[in-house]
């Protein structure tokens, strides 16, 4: 079991490339613990900035250090990113072209008993609506790394979705982990059903196809880490040859993956599609795995969804 959460995965990123460029600068609202930045805190103070809890000063000083020629990477929970600074994600970042990687921490349902004032359920939705805005999330470490890689050698604003805990590997290493940027990864082949997946959710997705497979179904499985720019082109090539298609996604059934696949394949390739999400309601109590379960959103649930839609 994978033991190595991707906000470490992005540190050791950064470590790499602050070692090498004086411009690559951290940021964080109180949160360099939870973001797993403490060790770029102290090896590069001169390349960090604490900002306390104020996420609007968080994102509006990243977009200042951007324009002044720097690389900031903004570190926050993402329940609070993605509301409290959304004006300055807007604004700062997106409409300014400023070269800001908003880096929302314990995404989703990490912060499990929380609830709902910590749970980050309508980011895709909020940021995906902003325009020059890109949004990723990645689906395990070794797409993280490669993720964080390509950010840093562009001039674009983008939000990425990290979880808090670890989560299982969806490829057997970095040199086996396929990335072209803003290209999503087909994991498995079936001419019966596709499974598009983002963020945690693709690890259950890859299962399900597998256990699909064991019954003779066919299931295509999509790793869909780039929310937007979406990749409309493998949307397409896997749906057009299925019966019907599943999205899961940790967020909202409103405005995330579920509506942006179903808009692409009702206007291309009419058929049935089916949303897999958390609840329009506050989510039970409980952590990650319970919550997941509870809403059907692991691999038994998605493969008995599947079968009731090929009946």
């Amino acid at each position: 079991m994978n033991k190595i959460h991707n906000r470490k995965i992005i540190c050791d990123v950064l470590l790499e490339a602050a070692a090498k460029d004086r411009d690559v600068v951290a940021l964080c609202s109180d949160s360099r613990g939870s973001a797993s930045m403490t060790p770029f805190f102290e090896q590069f103070p001169e390349q960090a900035v604490e900002v306390g809890i104020a996420e609007q000063d968080l994102v509006g000083i990243a977009a200042g250090l951007a324009k002044c020629g720097k690389k900031p990477f903004a570190f926050s929970p993402a329940c609070f990113l993605s509301t409290r600074s959304y004006e300055q994600a807007k604004i700062d970042c997106a409409y300014s072209n400023t070269n800001v990687k908003l880096i929302g921490i314990s995404g989703g349902v990490s912060y499990g008993a929380l609830g709902m004032s910590h749970h980050s359920a309508q980011d895709i939705a909020a940021m995906s609506a902003i325009p020059n805005m890109r949004v990723y999330l990645p689906s395990d470490r070794h797409l993280t790394r490669h993720l964080t890689e390509a950010l840093l050698k562009d001039e674009k604003c983008a939000y990425v979705r990290t979880g808090r805990n670890p989560v299982e590997d969806v490829y057997e290493s970095v040199e086996a982990c396929p990335f072209t940027m803003d290209k999503a990864n087909v994991l498995t082949e079936g001419d019966d059903i596709a499974i598009i997946a983002t963020g945690e959710m693709v690890y259950p997705a890859l299962n399900a196809a597998k256990l699909l497979k064991a019954e003779g179904i066919g299931a295509a499985a999509v790793d869909m880490y780039c929310i937007k720019p979406l990749d409309v082109d493998t949307i397409l090539k896997v749906s057009q040859k299925v019966k019907a298609v599943i999205t899961v996604e940790e967020h909202s059934p409103f405005g995330g993956l579920g509506s942006m696949v179903a808009q692409v394949i009702s206007e291309n390739c009419p058929k049935k599609v089916k949303n897999l999400a958390l609840p329009d309601a506050p989510v039970i109590t409980g952590n990650s795995r319970e919550v997941f379960d509870h809403y059907g959103l692991n691999a038994e649930g998605i493969a008995s969804v599947a079968k009731e839609l090929l009946k």
